[in-house]
């Protein structure tokens, strides 16, 4: 009975240190940085789809000639507008509407001050800048998207749009 009592502890320890040398499983703790990531990074069927770079020309052509048949300029002694776009599309919307009051004017012929009216360098009068940020698409295939003014912080403005393709165009379904 003694020898069992002294070979007991003995063979517990050894027991032990085997234990500890043989392979381990990893245990993931709820804490662990694996499991927040896992958690929060999306699945792949999710991925994210982008407007090309065709059709955002296109999505911004239809909300700027939507926001140009509007006349926040009225009131404003606007001797200009300027688009914030790429040159192609404020070419277009130049071609598209060559007889708007006040004139669509490339962009370089603005300046433009932080927190002040933007002023048009040809004539040195008050500019208004329309300007679109368009969302990623919709489940539906539809495009929110936001058409803004700016003419100085009275002059200010927003309308929000939804766009769906029809075919090879992108139409404008609502304006709020």
């Amino acid at each position: 009975m003694k020898i069992i009592s002294r070979l007991l502890p003995l063979a517990l320890g050894v027991g032990w240190l085997v234990g500890c040398a043989s392979r381990q499983e990893n245990i993931v703790l709820s804490s662990s940085p694996e499991v927040h990531i896992a958690e929060t990074s999306p699945a792949p069927a999710s991925v994210k789809r982008r407007i090309n770079e065709a059709d955002e020309a296109q999505i911004q052509q239809e909300v700027f000639s939507y926001l140009l048949t509007r006349h926040f300029w009225d009131n404003n002694d606007c001797s200009a507008i300027f688009v914030q776009a790429k040159e192609a599309v404020e070419k277009a919307l130049i071609k598209k509407f060559p007889n708007h009051l006040p004139p669509i004017k490339p962009s370089y012929h603005a300046s433009l001050r932080n927190n002040q009216t933007p002023l048009d360098r040809d004539t040195n009068k008050p500019a208004m800048v329309l300007s679109v940020d368009i969302n990623e698409p919709n489940e539906d295939g539809s495009v929110a998207a936001i058409g803004r003014w700016y003419a100085g912080g009275a002059v200010a403005g927003f309308y929000t749009f939804k766009l769906m393709k029809v075919g090879e165009n992108w139409e404008v379904k609502t304006a709020n």
